[in-house]
């Protein structure tokens, strides 16, 4: 009998499987893959996902990122740049693997090669109620006083927990190994590119001789995600190179009402839907998520009867919605505005400083977006005025999906506008930018950028 069992060994499983450790717990870590394996995942390290990992944790970083450009569907290029460190970048294999390694030295035993098929909590396999039994694909059947599922997007735990989902995004990866002389050309700086499709954005991060290249844009987009991604690549000057990894990914937002728990289970990270809806961002809340069900599972655990097991998965739902809950109600705000006017975003960010301080402080992790709209009386009254400048009588959607044709007409003359104001902020504070015209071929934009 485990006190803790944790499903999924990624970052909200092995946080997870750490805190119920510290806390002194039996504590079973189950995997389904062998360890080192690969995700697709840009491996951006921000300062919440840094404050969140265990004590000592040593960051196995590739490259440490001081400058962003961005650029709108190609054009319009501009560098910003910052004197301290922005973010990290991490190959994910080594990332995950040095987690599981202090879980394990916090207690936590793991095991790999385990897939789990179901969950019970009622019938033969349980042999009272505080017990949950965990069958694995071997007919193996493990017995917990309480089960954290960290699972991922496609969660078999989630699905037992009856979480539901609001938003899937597509997500395309390419690792691109470059020459010393390209790799030289993006260190310290990543590229992010929004995109043609409405909440679409590509990236690229530097990560030693090798370039981590992506694009994300919402499901049902299968085709023209993958035409994005192969025009981004191209227009990089990057097409002559072999990816020794090409991979896909679907990344899934949780609804408001979707449940985190069922009995004594429950669910963290990819696996309850908890990532943020604008960027797609999930580690840091892979890790937040995974450490606060580490420690009410921990509660759970101790629950003599079913009323304080549930009083105790109730008190995680409070702890995950007043965090990360406000948190990602603010990116769906930013998703909407962003799907309808992504030119006026780039222009905001590009020429405007105050938002650019803003994006560079989130990175760190000294502020978050909820936080600014929070306590910022200017932050929270300009994203209220953007608000109202999105036309959502046109039958836009939650995340600003489903625009009428009326609508997207009167959004693409005002982003023409506001592209036309984008050459006008270049022009101020030249310092601190780099202004590139529209590339007219690929090789041109590989010098530009």
């Amino acid at each position: 009998m485990w006190d803790v069992v944790v499903v999924g060994a990624g970052p909200a499983g092995a946080s997870a499987a750490y805190a119920a450790a510290v806390a002194g717990r039996r504590v079973l870590l189950l995997e389904k893959s062998e360890l080192p394996r690969y995700k697709t995942c840009g491996g951006g390290i921000i300062g919440p996902s840094r404050d969140s990992l265990p004590p000592g944790f040593e960051l196995p970083l590739q490259d440490r990122v001081n400058a962003v450009t961005f650029s709108l569907d190609g054009r319009f290029a501009r560098t910003r740049r910052s004197r301290r460190m922005l973010f990290g970048l991490i190959n994910r294999p080594e990332f995950d693997a040095q987690l599981v390694e202090h879980a394990q030295k916090a207690g936590a035993e793991l095991r790999t090669g385990a897939t789990v098929s179901r969950v019970e909590q009622h019938g033969p396999s349980v042999p009272d109620r505080r017990t949950v039994a965990v069958v694995l694909a071997d007919g193996e059947t493990v017995l917990a006083r309480a089960v954290v599922g960290a699972d991922g997007s496609a969660s078999r735990i989630g699905a037992h927990v009856g979480v539901k989902l609001g938003q899937v995004d597509l997500g395309l990866e390419a690792e691109i190994p470059v020459p010393p002389s390209v790799a030289e050309d993006w260190k310290g700086r990543v590229l992010i590119d929004w995109g043609p499709m409405p909440g679409s954005y590509g990236w690229v991060f530097p990560k030693g001789d090798t370039l981590t290249v992506g694009v994300i844009s919402a499901r049902g987009e299968g085709a023209a995600t993958k035409r994005y991604m192969e025009d981004f690549v191209a227009r990089l000057g990057l097409a002559g190179f072999e990816p020794t990894i090409s991979s896909g990914h679907l990344t899934r937002c949780r609804t408001d009402d979707s449940p985190l728990s069922r009995g004594r289970v429950l669910v963290c990270g990819d696996a309850a839907g908890l990532l943020e809806p604008w960027t797609r961002e999930g580690i840091s809340y892979a890790l937040r998520s995974g450490r606060l069900a580490g420690e009410w599972a921990v509660r759970v655990a101790e629950a003599n009867d079913a009323v304080d097991a549930r009083r105790q998965a109730l008190n995680y739902a409070f702890a995950i919605k007043a965090g990360l809950g406000v948190e990602m109600a603010v990116g769906r705000r930013m998703l909407a505005l962003f799907e309808r006017r992504p030119g006026l975003l780039h222009a905001t960010i590009t020429g405007f400083r105050p938002a650019w301080n803003a994006f560079a402080d989130i990175t760190r992790g000294s502020a978050t977006l909820g936080g600014m709209v929070r306590s910022n009386g200017l932050a929270r009254r300009a994203l209220e005025i953007l608000d109202k400048r999105m036309d959502t009588s046109s039958g836009v959607g939650p995340a600003g999906r489903g625009v009428s044709a009326r609508g997207r007409a009167a959004s693409d003359e005002a982003d023409e506008q506001v592209e036309t104001r984008v050459e006008a902020a270049a022009e101020v504070e030249k310092g601190d930018q780099v202004t590139s015209p529209s590339p007219s071929s690929a090789s041109e934009a590989a010098e530009q950028i």
